[in-house]
């Protein structure tokens, strides 16, 4: 997992900067967790993202955005609560989701949004 800036995250994301029209910058899909430090859901969330890392690495990529210090990337996403789960394939538009999320939903959502 990595911890993305704004500059990191339009080098492997996204440059908004450059384009309007959503053009992901991965080869991989990805799945980014806009999260804080005081958050409880978020600090739950933090081992399931971890084995979800680990268990999809070299097929998925797993990003986090510390949401007090990036708060331009959670505004670009319209985030509101956290935790925000963002899964973006390599083709087609990115989807959201909010708050704590189980093991099981990844797997399920990682069949159905990315194919694997």
């Amino acid at each position: 997992m990595e911890n993305l800036t704004i500059a990191s995250f339009k080098e492997k994301v996204f440059d908004y900067e450059k384009s309007k029209d959503w053009t992901f910058k991965g080869s991989r899909p990805a799945i980014i967790d806009f999260y804080a430090d005081w958050c409880g859901p978020c600090k739950a969330l933090a081992p399931v993202l971890d084995s979800v890392s680990k268990d999809y690495a070299g097929k998925v990529d797993v990003y986090k955005v510390d949401t007090e210090t990036q708060g331009e990337l959670a505004g670009l996403f319209g985030v509101r609560g956290i935790p925000a789960i963002l899964f973006v394939p390599v083709n087609g538009e990115p989807s959201m989701a909010s708050g704590f999320m189980p093991r099981e939903s990844f797997d399920k959502a990682i069949g159905q949004l990315f194919g694997l």
